[in-house]
């Protein structure tokens, strides 16, 4: 069974979400398929293959790291981006080791997720050595606040509402690796 360069599986439990993020991916001529959960997820990549994947991190019952991997099992080539609305370094670690091809922080939208699924693959993370070496825990936890913090406009009290740390945290940690010149 061949995969369609445009087929979409879209994994959330939130109805709500999956359904408008659905809306505008067939808008921009994508064929979706969406699953509230892991054994609806499995069930339709089961029934055909996907070029893409999209999964929340967080839902009842297993979680998106299972459906990851669960996914990469019935077919390794399936490009995944995984979404969350609680990222953190070790989720993004752990998502990208069980096979995803991306990771995202909610809110989120059509057009950065196509992105994130079109682009080049994060370095693997699995057994064998990456081709370069991925960035220390400490610069990769910089690199998420930052990204957090550039999704909130800059508002500092908003993304550490969002990160789940003081504001005085967040600037610490955000002094402690200046962006790179």
């Amino acid at each position: 069974m061949m995969a369609s360069a445009r087929a979409i599986l879209l994994v959330d439990d939130d109805e709500v979400f999956r359904e408008r993020l659905a809306r505008a991916l067939r808008e921009r001529g994508y064929d979706v398929v969406t699953a509230a959960e892991h054994g609806a997820a499995l069930a339709a990549a089961r029934g055909r293959r996907f070029h893409f994947a999209v999964v929340d991190l967080k839902m009842p019952g297993l979680s998106g790291l299972d459906v990851v991997r669960d996914l990469q099992a019935i077919e390794p080539a399936t490009r995944i981006v995984v979404l969350t609305g609680y990222g953190s370094i070790p989720s993004a670690v752990e998502a990208l080791r069980r096979g995803a091809h991306n990771y995202l922080s909610k809110p989120t939208d059509a057009d950065d997720i196509l992105a994130a699924l079109e682009s080049e693959p994060r370095p693997s993370l699995g057994p064998s050595t990456p081709a370069e070496p991925p960035p220390s825990l400490a610069r990769a936890e910089w690199e998420h606040i930052s990204r957090i913090l550039s999704d909130c406009g800059g508002n500092v009290s908003e993304a550490s509402r969002r990160l789940g740390i003081t504001r005085r945290t967040l600037q610490l940690k955000l002094k402690k690796y200046p962006p790179r010149q």
